[in-house]
């Protein structure tokens, strides 16, 4: 693991409720593969080697965006092939980088409506493994190659890197192997950190009713296999817009331009953060950057669409009355505005 970069950190302050706090950005999208998926997707090619020597090996698996792209690029480099099964929600930034990197795409038409797009995506993995001669899953939904390359690769980096006067940590969930790890691991290094688990309104990750929902790389329409009662102390549902107004003003305020998982963490936090006027310093697992969501999150025809204006500090009444907008603390390297619309429609 130590070949590879260590993300960095950036720390903002935000005045909630009156009450200065300081919040800690880990920003996975400086990795190599541009997200924490990558992470997640060595771990899982790691974890079926041994099916892949066959030749004609293909990988197959179910991607809302970023454990695609990862997929994609590592399969290009063992010079495998990989199947991505998506749905329409992905951004066609990531569908095009995916097709760069030689993987191929493969549709679920579920109806725009639905609550099923996972499921569905789920059973043509299954359809395509039957069908196809040497056809590996390595299924991130159960696998425990997921959670267990967190715990003994991300929240050791993370860790080294938080100060000793965190109170709280905040991460993101889909499959759930993220959290899961970082849990494990901080359970035992920092027993009085509380870990909080964020996730969007209309995902079932911790049941519940399940509805349309927009954003892509947070939420899912099924429990996660890797969550116990006890890796977390919290879970907070967001609602999806505040997510949006995060990004944009976190971009505007600091330069920092984060994904649609990373905006709603950060909602997430604040939410917590306004309850519990006694932690002052919490620390935020950020998934990705700005890269691939030009179209879509930072795109004023997307944000239409959304209801939500482009402009971010008429966002901004959407994280909150409390919170008084995001202040840069250490150095922070600007991030390239997203595009264009001109460009975004190209």
């Amino acid at each position: 693991m130590a070949a590879y970069p260590i993300t960095p950190v950036r720390t903002v302050r935000v005045e909630i409720a009156g009450i200065p706090r300081t919040i800690t950005l880990k920003l996975e999208g400086h990795s190599p593969w541009r997200s924490i998926k990558g992470r997640t997707a060595l771990s899982l090619i790691q974890s079926v080697a041994g099916e892949l020597t066959v030749p004609g090996a293909t990988v197959v698996e179910s991607t809302s965006g970023n454990l695609g792209l990862a997929l994609s690029a590592i399969c290009r480099d063992l010079g495998l092939r990989f199947i991505a099964v998506v749905d329409h929600r992905q951004s066609p930034v990531i569908q095009q980088a995916i097709e760069a990197n030689g993987g191929e795409l493969d549709w679920v038409r579920t109806p725009d409506d639905a609550t099923t797009h996972l499921q569905d995506r789920l059973a043509r993995v299954r359809e395509l493994v039957r069908d196809l001669p040497y056809a590996v899953w390595p299924n991130q939904y159960e696998n425990d190659a997921n959670w267990h390359i967190h715990e003994t690769w991300t929240a050791p980096e993370f860790d080294a890197q938080a100060t000793d006067g965190a109170q709280a940590l905040f991460a993101g969930v889909s499959t759930g192997g993220t959290l899961a790890g970082l849990s494990r691991h901080f359970r035992r290094t920092r027993p009085g950190l509380l870990i909080v688990a964020v996730d969007v309104k209309g995902s079932t990750v911790f049941g519940g009713v399940p509805r349309p929902r927009i954003l892509t790389g947070i939420g899912a329409s099924r429990r996660s296999a890797f969550l116990t009662a006890t890796s977390t102390d919290d879970v907070l549902l967001v609602d999806e817009r505040q997510a949006v107004a995060c990004c944009h003003t976190l971009r505007a305020d600091t330069g920092i331009a984060v994904g649609g998982s990373s905006g709603a963490v950060l909602a997430g936090c604040l939410e917590y953060l306004y309850r519990h006027p006694e932690v002052q310093h919490a620390l935020c697992l950020c998934p990705d950057l700005s890269d691939h969501y030009g179209p879509t999150l930072y795109h004023p025809a997307w944000l239409d669409r959304m209801g939500l204006p482009a402009e971010a500090y008429r966002l901004r009444h959407r994280m909150g009355a409390a919170c008084s907008g995001f202040e840069p603390v250490d150095d922070i390297t600007p991030i390239p505005s997203a595009p264009s619309e001109e460009d975004a429609s190209r």
